[in-house]
């Protein structure tokens, strides 16, 4: 059974920082990318960061310079540092384990930024 578990989200101030983290089980993690999106009530969801089973990694724009995405292979999981955080940044934030037409998500963690 593949599971997808985020943690780490909260309320923060606008420039703060939060880090979060994805752990996953029941997939051979080394060999899967790995995905960070965000989603806003009504809107659709977007792909914030990725990362491949190699690190090579790719941001939208909207985070590149304050956002990094990671991975620890020793533990399985992912992680996003995010930085400089803005109100525009509020959002459920998801992660997604993805392999060709396969694709797993977790539950999601609400990150509010917010003074």
């Amino acid at each position: 059974q593949v599971q997808l578990v985020e943690s780490g989200g909260g309320l923060v101030q606008p420039g703060g920082s939060l880090k979060l983290s994805c752990a996953a089980s029941g997939i051979n993690f080394s060999i899967w990318p790995m995905d960070w999106y965000r989603q806003v009530p009504g809107k659709q969801r977007e792909l914030v960061a990725g990362i491949t089973n190699d690190d090579k990694t790719n941001y939208a724009d909207a985070v590149k310079g304050r956002f990094t995405i990671s991975r620890d292979g020793a533990k399985n999981a992912v992680h996003l540092q995010m930085n400089s955080l803005k109100p525009e940044d509020t959002a459920v934030y998801y992660c997604k384990a993805i392999r060709g037409f396969t694709a797993y998500w977790g539950q999601g963690t609400q990150v509010t930024v917010s003074s």
